[in-house]
């Protein structure tokens, strides 16, 4: 069987090296007649999985190029919680390649206890998920108690200013360009408006088309009423001429 062997010291293991962790590995693949065709070693913390070997090692899984990956413990391979560890192995499984702890032999996919032991760690993975979700909305309620606010900042202006400008034929353009407000927040505060303002308001009484009442612009989408204000904006650009 062809197997990758991996091994790990943290950068703050002092005076330690990886040697112990490889000569057992080493022997365990003799006895079991196990090719070792490449070591993967990595001298930095198992918090992170940018480690440079570590990502060489499930690239290479990903290409077949060995059967089984072996490493000392479960704390060598990864220590960066239950979910992202259970997401290596299950990578490694995907890929076809099994992996296997010399120290816990019940972490073992070619084991008996395979099935259960990853079944233990998704319920651990899923309860890990349900925690950071509760601490993540706990702190969220505890900002908004301190008077954090959340979210696009509000939108701060004069909406009757706007609504007369659109009513004295203004185009959003111009009234963009007055009040410094995107042309697509101007659209949506006329919609917002009480009295809308479409080109049936203003100095352009009767227009060849295009003609909305009240009633149907209210039925619309805001999205819809939106593009409507848009392209009635170019027509009631077109009638009244380059000065509007």
């Amino acid at each position: 069987m062809r197997t990758a062997i991996y091994a790990r010291v943290s950068t703050r293991d002092r005076g330690q090296d990886v040697e112990n962790q490889l000569l057992q590995l080493r022997e365990f693949c003799l006895r079991s007649n196990w090719i070792v065709v490449r070591e993967y070693i990595d001298q930095a913390s198992a918090k992170s999985a940018n480690r440079p070997e570590f990502q060489a090692m499930l690239a290479a899984a990903v290409r077949r190029e060995f059967d089984t990956v072996l490493f000392w413990s479960l704390d060598r391979f990864s220590r960066e919680g239950v979910l992202a560890t259970l997401q290596h192995l299950q990578a490694l499984t995907a890929a076809a390649v099994n992996w296997r702890s010399l120290t816990e032999q019940y972490l073992d996919s070619c084991g008996v206890f395979r099935d259960a032991v990853l079944s233990i760690l998704a319920t651990v993975a899923k309860q890990e998920r349900v925690r950071l979700s509760e601490r993540t909305l706990a702190g969220l309620a505890r900002a908004r108690r301190n008077g954090k606010e959340f979210g696009r900042p509000r939108l701060v202006c004069d909406r009757t200013g706007i609504q007369e400008m659109r009513n004295a034929g203004i185009s959003l353009g111009e009234i963009s360009r007055k009040t410094g407000i995107s042309k697509s927040s101007v659209a949506r505060i006329l919609i917002m408006t009480e009295n809308v303002g479409l080109i049936d308001s203003g100095p352009i009484q009767h227009p060849p088309e295009g003609h909305v009442d009240k009633s149907t612009a209210r039925s619309l989408s805001r999205r819809d009423a939106v593009e409507l204000l848009k392209r009635l904006d170019g027509i009631s650009a077109r009638l009244v001429g380059p000065n509007t």
